[in-house]
């Protein structure tokens, strides 16, 4: 793609968004902390459908990727090929991500695509970052959701491991992300389900209620009586 054909496509998506922009919304999402440079309130199925008038482009997407706007980064994740994409590229962006709408987004329709998506889950889940624990942790959960065969490839004790130890996190998200991926580590057989009840009920340092709260979800969720 030739720098001023990107040019002439940059300018016709901010039309887009101008067209589509939904000041209340964006007002809300300000209200709920959602910093970013400029937001315009458009909603998930709308920028769907502006992405679709576009050819998936890196130079694009990389381009709109840096730009600290919600509708743009969204965009960057629905226009990065994901065939094209090194690894060393989704580290960047992964360590880019500010907020649990762009971690979904990004997953969703970027990370859960690329070959080396058990490498990232792995990567991710040992960070020292929490943010990329808890990116690492989604997803895994998208790619046992679309039942890629990269799940099966992921190091299961490591995110054992590391999901349960992070459910002791004074972070709601980083908590909420791990138990999550528990859920689905113990979909995947009785025994992932056993044992990971087995490493929860061993936890300590954490409060015994909500230890009790998360092993009755789990059990609920591998279908095993309380």
């Amino acid at each position: 793609m030739e720098e001023e054909s990107t040019d002439v496509i940059l300018r016709q998506i901010r039309t887009d968004l101008r067209l589509s922009m939904d000041g209340i919304v964006a007002a809300s999402m300000r209200a709920k902390g959602m910093g970013y440079r400029m937001n315009f309130g458009v909603t998930i199925p709308r920028l769907k459908e502006i992405s679709q008038k576009y050819r998936p482009d890196k130079t694009l997407a990389e381009i709109l990727w840096k730009e600290n706007v919600r509708e743009l980064k969204i965009l960057a994740t629905m226009l990065y090929p994901a065939d094209g994409m090194t690894k060393e590229t989704a580290e960047r962006w992964g360590a880019g991500i500010g907020n649990q709408e762009i971690r979904e987004q990004g997953c969703r329709n970027l990370f859960q695509g690329v070959a080396f998506a058990d490498q990232l889950v792995d990567g991710w889940a040992k960070s020292e970052d929490e943010m990329m624990r808890t990116t690492g942790y989604w997803l895994f959960a998208r790619l046992c959701i679309i039942r890629s065969e990269v799940a099966a490839r992921v190091s299961q004790p490591l995110l054992l491991e590391h999901a349960v130890n992070d459910l002791k996190s004074e972070s709601l998200l980083l908590r909420q992300s791990a138990l999550n991926a528990l859920k689905y580590l113990g979909r995947l057989s009785k025994e992932h389900a056993t044992e990971v009840l087995h490493r929860v009920e061993l936890l300590e340092g954490i409060n015994e209620i909500s230890k009790s709260e998360m092993l009755d979800l789990l059990r609920f969720e591998f279908g095993f009586e309380n």
